[in-house]
């Protein structure tokens, strides 16, 4: 079974896939050490800072292709990061996407407002985030762009709108 978790910045994909890793035992791919390993190795001329869009289109056929090797080999895998394209199912015969849950998490306007002060102290709980300066109006704009989007594609989302209680059952 392949997990793959997306949403927007600050939404708690790391922590839903480290709690993911300890329940079931799968372990996780973060795509941003992908990313990270790829730019300090010199394998790319991006930057930490280049656009999503950007990242996506470089990030996403590497990550594709592992999703499909762990499917392959009947491998457990839990994939996580902002760049998995909304229309990624477009990437993958029938065959792997009856291997493959897809999980989109997105902050309601009103629990962003509500919780922003959490949202802020949780960002650095799995990992540390160098010069974070995530602002209440970009969360506000980067979710309500993410949930736009998930409506779009007709994927799977988690919105989060009263209180910060995911579940996910494999």
């Amino acid at each position: 079974m392949i997990i793959l978790i997306t949403g927007a910045s600050h939404t708690g994909k790391t922590s839903l896939s480290q709690k993911l890793l300890e329940k079931y035992k799968y372990p996780y791919l973060s795509i941003d050490h992908l990313k990270m390993g790829l730019i300090r190795s010199g394998q790319t001329e991006l930057t930490p800072l280049s656009p999503d869009k950007d990242l996506t289109e470089y990030l996403w056929p590497i990550v594709r292709e592992m999703v499909k090797t762990a499917i392959e080999n009947n491998q457990n895998l839990i994939v996580e990061g902002c760049y998995i394209p909304f229309d990624w199912a477009d990437d993958f015969d029938k065959e792997y996407l009856d291997k493959i849950k897809y999980y989109c998490l997105v902050f309601s306007e009103n629990y962003i407002k509500k919780y922003f002060d959490n949202i802020q102290k949780h960002a650095c709980i799995i990992e540390k985030r160098l010069d974070d300066q995530y602002s209440l109006e970009d969360a506000i704009k980067d979710n309500a762009q993410v949930l736009k989007l998930a409506k779009k594609y007709n994927v799977n989302y988690i919105l989060i709108d009263d209180k910060y209680d995911i579940n996910v059952e494999l």
